[in-house]
């Protein structure tokens, strides 16, 4: 134990530590506030899917297990209120606070999953809607449904072995590991974003990119239904790059930097890496409060939508040849 004590008071002494009291203070009021609005805003969405459930087709599935992911999270912000208002002290035990880290990453993840679930849906919706759609039952929806839930969960379980305490202290609660194993933390924590991350991004990606370049090519397409696509696509797009990218970004680099560090390297750059690495914090958690915007959109049957409005073109098009 000494001897860590002194080489960790040695890289101190070379590398400056972040401030601490920024992350409570900055923490705290982000998490009553999405803990508030998120259970509103997910009831409320969950509630409106269930009484709207035989109208909307497979993606249902989908749209509930978002639901389900984001309610599971919100429920464990109340210790993490209770952990940042008493200046970053765990009252909870160990094994509790490993259970909060995990519901957080399940649900970090499942929501990833669900989202680019509900987009190849639609990619398939829009771009194959005849070969498709009859195909995919509720069936289908709820195997890949526990697919998704499986994956997540693999994927979060070895972060369950981590130490996220001080060695005998348990007052602290660490979202990723102690000092100790942060090297071994950062090669688990690089595969996972690749796995959890990455993947998922560029397959939500390549769906949204097909969807609009059929979008844009189409002219039987209503202007308002692709104007409504594209919104929907840039909600989603907006959602990782807001939520995720920065989250997973620094994570990792300040996982890097912590790891540099222990071996006495500093650089300018760690402080900023570490307070961008709150905010991201910030931002990620947020994706809670914001998911339901896509209940809102998977509210719309596509297809009948675009029946609906091809129709309606037609008419409006033989009427105004007659006429002339």
């Amino acid at each position: 134990g000494s001897l860590l004590e002194s080489t960790h008071m040695m890289n101190q002494t070379t590398c400056p530590d972040a401030s601490l009291d920024f992350t409570g203070r900055f923490l705290l009021p982000v998490y009553i506030l999405v803990f508030i609005t998120g259970l509103v805003a997910n009831g409320w969405g969950l509630k409106s899917l269930l009484h709207n459930w035989n109208k909307q087709g497979n993606v249902n599935m989908f749209v509930l297990n978002l639901g389900l992911t984001d309610i599971s999270y919100l429920l464990t912000l109340p210790f993490l209120v209770v952990y940042y208002s008493m200046g970053s002290k765990w009252i909870f035990g160990e094994t509790f606070c490993k259970i909060t880290r995990f519901c957080f990453n399940v649900n970090l993840y499942g929501s990833i999953g669900f989202l680019t679930c509900i987009s190849v849906y639609r990619y398939l919706a829009i771009v194959h809607p005849m070969r498709a759609m009859g195909r995919i039952t509720v069936t289908h929806s709820v195997m890949i449904s526990v697919t998704v839930w499986l994956l997540v969960n693999v994927q979060s379980l070895p972060d369950m072995f981590f130490s996220k305490t001080y060695g005998n202290n348990t007052e602290k609660c660490f979202d990723t590991t102690d000092e100790a194993h942060v090297e071994d933390y950062l090669k688990y924590n690089l595969g996972w974003t690749l796995t959890g991350f990455c993947i998922p991004l560029l397959i939500t990606l390549g769906c949204y990119g097909h969807v609009i370049v059929v979008l844009c090519s189409t002219n039987t397409i209503d202007k308002v239904l692709k104007q409504r696509s594209l919104k929907l696509m840039f909600i989603l797009i907006l959602l990782f790059s807001v939520c995720y990218i920065p989250y997973h970004v620094f994570r990792n680099l300040n996982l890097w930097s912590r790891v540099l560090k222990k071996q006495g390297i500093c650089f300018k750059w760690s402080d900023g890496v570490y307070i961008a690495r709150q905010i991201s914090r910030v931002l990620v958690c947020l994706n809670s409060a914001l998911n339901p915007l896509v209940y809102l959109h998977a509210h719309e049957n596509i297809r009948a939508q675009l029946r609906r409005l091809i129709q309606q073109a037609l008419v409006y098009s033989t009427t105004k040849l007659k006429t002339h």
